[in-house]
């Protein structure tokens, strides 16, 4: 079994911090000290951190048709992929005060692809990029009926232009390492569903 790291919350001094940024995203610079793996306390560090709070994101899955549903849509951070900006993702959108991570998944769903799925299976947690960003995406997988699915949604107000696109599974799965899918989100949710696959399928 693994064990828990050896260190806790407990064991790390903020001294101060600073806003260095704040308008549609918000940076902060912390000032800490941390318990050293030799028992002793580190000397004072200054770490700049993105604060991107708690997102969801959920994988759109017909079993009864063996077909996923995936969005389209443009992202600033992939201007330089080989590929283009436009990026194949899961549906996906940021916890907001009072909200659990399955109501953002279903307000989510019916935000950016006009889906009510009938059941949610929760996969799992994690932290994006833990290195200098607090963002942690709890996933999903949105069981429903995709055999009308398609169109373009999204909030024009917050400038969203998204696609929603239909692919059977095996389609998916034969190019799942091959560039297309090129964020953590739709990766994880996909090796999960490749996984779980034959399980959801046998409860029809």
């Amino acid at each position: 079994m693994i064990k828990k790291p050896e260190f806790t919350r407990a064991d790390v001094e903020i001294i101060r911090r600073e806003e260095m940024y704040k308008r549609f995203f918000r940076v902060e610079k912390i000032f800490l000290r941390h318990k050293l793996f030799n028992g002793d306390w580190g000397k004072e560090i200054g770490r700049e951190l993105f604060v991107r709070g708690e997102a969801v994101a959920v994988v759109l899955y017909d079993p009864a048709r063996d077909s996923i549903g995936l969005v389209e849509q443009f992202r600033v951070g992939a201007l330089d992929e080989p590929n283009g900006p436009w990026c194949y993702e899961v549906v996906a959108g940021m916890l907001e005060e009072g909200e659990s991570p399955e109501d953002v998944a279903r307000r989510e769903l019916k935000e950016e692809a006009n889906i009510e799925p009938y059941a949610l299976e929760y996969i799992c947690n994690y932290l994006s990029s833990p290195g200098g960003c607090d963002e942690k995406l709890h996933l999903y997988c949105g069981l429903c009926d995709l055999s009308q699915a398609g169109g373009v949604y999204g909030l024009p107000e917050e400038g969203e232009d998204i696609r929603v696109h239909v692919f059977m599974a095996d389609e998916v799965f034969a190019e799942l390492l091959q560039g297309k899918f090129n964020n953590a989100a739709a990766l994880i949710c996909l090796q999960w569903l490749q996984l779980n696959r034959s399980r959801l399928r046998a409860t029809l």
